[in-house]
C-alpha cells in the first residue's frame, strides 16, 4: 500500500483576495508615501539587468515594520511572509533581508526620509496642528550597535604616539652612527612618510653592502665587516617596517577617524563613547552611541539629527542650520542645556526667532541665597558715570583694560576688566581689594552675554514664556518616552553615520503616522469592520475615511520643499 499521491498539475489553485479595515495604519502609510512627488521618490537606475523594488514600496516596508517595534531586516522579511497589512503593503511581493538593509541604509532612503519630513510638517501646518508656532528641541543618548569595549581614546593615542616619536628618534640617531646617507627633520620623523623614508635609506644602505660582500674573494680574519654591518641594517629594518610603521599608520588613521571627538569605537567608528541616561549601575559608565536631537511640535517629530558631540551646547545651531520648516515657527524652546551666548546671539541676530531656552544659571539666580551672596558681581553696586563696581564690603573696581578670549570651537567673547583700587578708603580695605597670593583682586564683564541673558530672562518671565515654556516637557519629551517606552527603540540597529541617521529617522516618522491615525481615530471613532456596522455613518461614527481623505488624499497638497 501506498500514500496517496496528487501531483500539483492536477490540483486546485485558490487565490484568496486579503484586505485590512479603512482606518488601518498601512492604509495611512500608503497614501503617505504615494503623496510623495515621483521626481523625489524616483532616482535613476540601470536600464539592464534585473529591474530594482520600487521605493516606495520599500519605504512602506520600514515604516509598517517600524511602527510594530520590528527594526531587523530578517525579521522584516519574515514579516512580509506572514503578515496580511505587509502583503497589502508590498502586493504579496517576496523581499529578502539583505534588499531591506541596503536600502534603509542608502543615501537614497535619506533623502526620501528628510524630504518626508518637510512634507509632513507641510501638512501639519496646514491643517493647524503645529503648537502655537513654538519649536522645542532637547536631545537624548542612543546606543550604537557596537561592542561597549571596543573603545579608542583619543588621550591614549596621544600617549602611546609620543613613545613611538621618541623610540623613532633614537632609532634614527643610531643609524646615523651607523654611517647611512639620511637627513630628516624631527616633523618628518613624526609621521608615517619619514619611517618609509628612513626604510628606504636603510635598503639603499644594504644594497651597498651587499655588492661590497660579493667582492669579497675571501673571509678576513675575525669575519666580515660587512657581513656585520648587514645584520645591524636587517635589525633596524625590520623595527621599522614590522613595528613602527604599521603602529604609526594605525595611530594617523585614529586620528582620522577622531575628527574631533574624544573617543569612537572600533565595532562602529561614528559612535561615540557617552554617558547615557540608562544606567544601572549608576557608575556612568562610558558606552557608544550618538546624540539625537529632535525638533518637535505637538508632540510631532518636525526634524531631527544625530551628533557625535555628546554636549547639548554645541549641537544646537548645526541642528537648527539642517531644519527646512524653520521659518514656520517664531519661538524656539530647550531647556538650561542649550543656553549660551553664541546660541542666543545667532538665534536673535541670523535666525530672527525668539529663544525660550534659560541659561545655566538662571534658576540659581531666583534663590534668596543667591541674591545675598557678596561674591556675585550682580549683587554689587555699579557707578555708570566712572564705570566702576563696589562689592558689599566696599572695595572699589574700575575699569583697566579689554579682555578677548576665543574658545575651542572659535568662537570670540569680549571681556571689560575691572580691577581692585590699589588706594582704597581705609587699610581694611586695602587689605580686602588683595587676594591670598597678594595681587590685586579682578573681575570680567562680558556685557554682550548679560544682554542676551536679560533678553531671555525677559522672554521666559512674560506671560506668553511662561506658558509656551511650560509645555516643554510635555511636547519633546513625549517623543522620547514614546521612543524608548512604547516602541521600545532604546539602541540603533545599524552601524555607520548614514545608516543610523535613516534608521532613526524611520523610527520617528512611523511615530508621526501612528500618532495622526489616532488622532483619526478619536475624531471619528471606532466603527466596527463588519460589512453591517461598517456602513453606518452616526454622530460620533464618522467614517475614518473622510479624515484620510482630509489630511492625505488632496492632489498636489504637498508643496515643494
Amino acid at each position: 500500500m501506498y500514500q496517496n499521491y496528487t501531483t500539483m498539475e492536477t490540483a486546485l489553485t485558490l487565490q484568496l483576495d486579503f484586505t485590512i479595515p479603512e482606518d488601518h495604519e498601512a492604509r495611512l502609510i500608503s497614501r503617505f508615501v504615494d503623496s510623495i512627488p515621483a521626481e523625489f521618490l524616483l532616482e535613476d537606475t540601470s536600464h539592464t539587468g534585473r529591474p530594482a523594488f520600487h521605493p516606495a514600496m520599500l519605504l512602506k516596508m520600514c515604516l509598517f515594520a517600524y511602527s510594530r517595534s520590528t527594526f531587523s531586516g530578517r525579521t522584516i522579511e519574515r514579516m512580509n511572509d506572514e503578515s496580511i497589512p505587509m502583503k497589502w503593503l508590498t502586493g504579496d511581493t517576496s523581499v529578502t533581508y539583505k534588499t531591506i538593509n541596503t536600502f534603509r541604509s542608502s543615501e537614497h532612503a535619506k533623502r526620501l526620509i528628510k524630504y518626508a519630513f518637510v512634507l509632513f510638517t507641510s501638512l501639519l501646518k496646514e491643517n493647524g496642528l503645529l503648537q502655537e508656532e513654538a519649536l522645542f528641541i532637547d536631545g537624548t543618548k542612543l546606543q550604537a550597535d557596537a561592542n561597549i569595549y571596543s573603545f579608542t581614546w583619543k588621550k591614549a593615542i596621544d600617549r602611546y604616539e609620543s613613545k613611538l616619536n621618541d623610540n623613532v628618534e633614537a632609532l634614527y640617531e643610531t643609524i646615523i652612527q651607523s654611517e647611512v646617507d639620511i637627513c630628516l627633520s624631527k616633523e618628518q620623523l613624526d609621521t608615517s612618510e619619514g619611517i618609509e623614508t628612513l626604510i628606504e635609506a636603510i635598503d639603499t644602505s644594504l644594497e651597498a653592502v651587499e655588492e661590497s660582500i660579493q667582492e669579497e674573494t675571501q673571509i678576513p680574519k675575525g669575519g666580515s665587516k660587512h657581513k656585520r654591518r648587514r645584520r645591524l641594517l636587517n635589525k633596524h629594518r625590520n623595527k621599522c617596517v614590522k613595528d613602527y610603521l604599521p603602529r604609526k599608520q594605525s595611530y594617523e588613521e585614529a586620528r582620522a577617524t577622531f575628527d574631533g571627538r574624544n573617543s569612537y569605537s572600533k565595532t562602529d567608528k561614528d559612535a561615540t563613547f557617552m554617558c547615557m541616561k540608562e544606567d544601572p549601575m549608576k557608575n556612568r559608565e562610558l558606552k557608544p552611541g550618538y546624540n539625537l536631537q529632535v525638533a518637535s511640535s505637538n508632540q510631532y517629530v518636525i526634524a531631527y539629527d544625530i551628533f557625535s558631540n555628546p554636549t547639548d551646547t554645541r549641537t544646537l545651531l548645526p541642528f537648527l542650520s539642517a531644519i527646512s520648516t524653520l521659518d514656520l515657527f517664531k519661538y524656539i524652546v530647550a531647556d538650561a542645556g542649550y543656553g549660551s551666548e553664541e546660541n542666543y546671539e545667532s538665534i536673535i541676530d541670523d535666525y530672527e526667532k525668539i529663544p525660550l531656552i534659560p541659561y545655566g544659571m538662571y534658576n540659581a539666580e531666583q534663590k534668596k541665597k543667591y541674591k545675598q551672596d557678596p561674591k556675585r558681581r550682580e549683587n554689587w553696586s555699579y557707578d555708570e558715570i566712572e564705570d566702576t563696581y563696589t562689592d558689599l564690603d566696599g572695595v572699589r573696581f574700575s575699569f583697566t583694560h579689554y579682555s578677548t578670549r576665543v574658545d575651542k570651537q572659535g568662537y570670540t567673547r569680549q571681556f571689560k576688566v575691572y580691577t581692585a583700587d590699589k588706594e582704597q578708603m581705609d587699610d581694611r580695605l586695602n587689605t580686602l581689594a588683595k587676594t591670598p597670593k597678594g595681587n590685586q583682586r579682578q573681575t570680567s564683564v562680558n556685557y554682550n552675554w548679560e544682554y542676551f541673558k536679560h533678553q531671555a530672562k525677559a522672554h521666559l518671565e512674560s506671560d506668553y514664556g511662561k506658558r509656551i515654556y511650560a509645555q516643554r516637557k510635555i511636547d519633546v519629551e513625549t517623543v522620547f518616552g514614546r521612543m524608548k517606552g512604547v516602541f521600545g527603540m532604546r539602541r540603533v540597529h545599524v552601524r555607520g553615520n548614514q545608516a543610523v541617521h535613516n534608521d532613526i529617522g524611520l523610527m520617528l516618522m512611523s511615530m508621526n503616522l501612528t500618532k495622526l491615525i489616532l488622532e483619526l481615530r478619536r475624531k471619528g471613532g471606532h466603527p466596527s469592520t463588519s460589512s453591517e456596522k461598517g456602513k453606518k455613518n452616526n454622530e460620533g461614527h464618522l467614517k475614518p475615511t473622510v479624515f484620510i481623505v482630509l489630511f492625505l488624499l488632496r492632489t498636489g497638497f504637498f508643496p515643494a520643499p
